[in-house]
């Protein structure tokens, strides 16, 4: 287990670490986070990284990663806990055959630790050897308003109330990290107990810095090509632009065909893999990618010029 940063430098290099190209003010709100025990709230659109950042701290801290991927509908007994009621039945049964009239006893018995089945929020909050744990809180926007008031205590005071139990506190908080793609605004009762922060898209230096990292199979000149591009991309009205994911899986997958040099046969024959809506495939197909592709190569070469 690795202590937690003391300073930003050293989050900066934490991340790197675990191949994470953060700037620094996103260090610094992680940092903060970290330091000062508080959830760190990161919005943006999908594939800029808000996961990533929990799974590198887990990597790089040594701490278990513990998960709760949200969804319409999510509840308390897939959140945070539940009761094994099959064995639960099996034990009042079997208490019945032994003549067990002491129904306070069988009740202590049937809700006691060993029935309760323990969800990622419980989970989070149990004391560990490596220690406190990395929750990741993912896409909280995709759940509704009722789940997002029962996390307030959770985040509040890093506890939980079982009715059949009582209240069980974390000895040390976990690291929380939660994401939302903003698909609906998160309340504010909830983003008050949270540093924020917005994930933007990276600019093409930075892209680069991190096809590098995560792609380095990928030929330097057509990495260059392909940043390029899809930053050409963001600028454009399209239904979904592509995420920083997508720009490693198009670097990736044209390795993979041995395509040294982008070309728009090239660039048709894999928008499947960069654009995720048929309409914005349908855009962005032959002559509109071949003069996006032209107006690149155009300005790199004019730059090396430049720079020459």
């Amino acid at each position: 287990m690795s202590k937690i940063p003391e300073n930003i430098d050293q989050t900066l290099e934490l991340l790197s670490s675990g191949n994470y190209i953060a700037d620094r003010s996103l260090a610094t709100a992680v940092h903060l986070s970290m330091q000062l025990g508080r959830p760190l709230f990161l919005e943006g659109e999908a594939g800029v990284g808000k996961t990533e950042i929990a799974k590198v701290l887990s990597q790089t801290l040594g701490r278990k990663l513990v998960r709760l991927q949200c969804y319409e509908g999510l509840d308390v007994a897939s959140a945070v806990y539940e009761w094994n009621y099959s064995a639960q039945m099996i034990e009042i049964r079997m208490a019945e055959a032994e003549g067990v009239s002491d129904r306070d006893r069988l009740g202590n018995d049937i809700f006691s630790d060993k029935f309760l089945i323990r969800r990622p929020l419980l989970q989070a909050l149990e004391p560990s050897p490596e220690g406190p744990p990395v929750l990741l809180i993912d896409e909280l926007d995709r759940t509704d308003e009722a789940f997002e008031a029962y996390l307030l205590e959770v985040l509040s005071e890093f506890q939980i109330t079982i009715p059949e139990i009582g209240t069980i506190s974390a000895e040390e908080p976990p690291i929380v990290i939660i994401t939302s793609n903003r698909t609906r605004e998160i309340h504010d009762a909830l983003k008050r107990r949270c540093f924020y922060y917005w994930v933007d898209y990276p600019n093409a230096e930075r892209e680069l810095q991190i096809l590098a990292l995560k792609a380095p199979q990928a030929d330097a000149k057509l990495s260059r090509l392909v940043v390029d591009f899809v930053q050409r991309l963001r600028d454009m009205d399209l239904f979904k632009v592509p995420g920083i994911a997508e720009t490693i899986d198009w670097a990736s997958a044209l390795h993979q065909l041995d395509i040294i040099e982008l070309t728009p046969e090239a660039i048709d024959d894999t928008l499947g893999v960069l654009l995720k809506y048929q309409d914005d495939i349908a855009k962005i197909r032959g002559s509109e990618a071949a003069k996006i592709l032209d107006e690149v190569k155009s300005e790199i070469a004019t730059a090396q010029l430049s720079a020459g």
